[in-house]
């Protein structure tokens, strides 16, 4: 089931920024609505959302998280068999096939391009058919490492 925006919306437009299928819509301090047809339940408008105004597929309501605490894929180039599946699953095109390791390993290996632009949605992981992919949150320490460099930055 697609995500769903309750009436506690507020019109901020988190979620539309961060939606990669586009399916999210609604003007700036109206409620926003998201299209069930092109909806991908990535849940990434849940995790931004400041309202906590989003239901997910099962009617759940969806918890803002920050961020820097956004789970985020590693790869077990020891399972790894290269076939790029998690590269085509990821709806914002966030990993990248890297060059082989070297010797006789002439495979290249997913990695994560572009740590920045991952949702966090675990397409990836979800597809890789060895599950050499694990969607891993930040420790703690890396955690608040990132929120004191927010507070910097402020």
């Amino acid at each position: 089931m697609p995500y769903r925006i309750t009436s506690d919306c507020n019109g901020c437009g988190a979620c539309a920024k961060i939606c990669p299928a586009d399916a999210v819509s609604g003007g700036k301090k109206e409620a926003h609505t998201i299209d069930e047809a092109l909806c991908i339940e990535c849940g990434a408008c849940g995790r931004v959302c400041p309202k906590g105004a989003v239901l997910d597929g099962a009617g759940k309501l969806c918890a803002m998280v920050k961020r820097s605490l956004w789970s985020k894929p590693e790869f077990d180039i020891g399972l790894c068999m290269s076939c790029n599946m998690c590269i085509d699953a990821c709806p914002v095109h966030c990993l990248a096939l890297g060059g082989p390791k070297g010797g006789k390993d002439l495979h290249g290996y997913p990695y994560l391009k572009n740590g920045k632009a991952c949702i966090g949605c675990g397409f990836c992981a979800e597809e890789c058919p060895v599950e050499a992919v694990a969607m891993k949150a930040p420790e703690a320490q890396d955690a608040r490492a990132s929120l004191v460099e927010e507070k910097k930055v402020v």
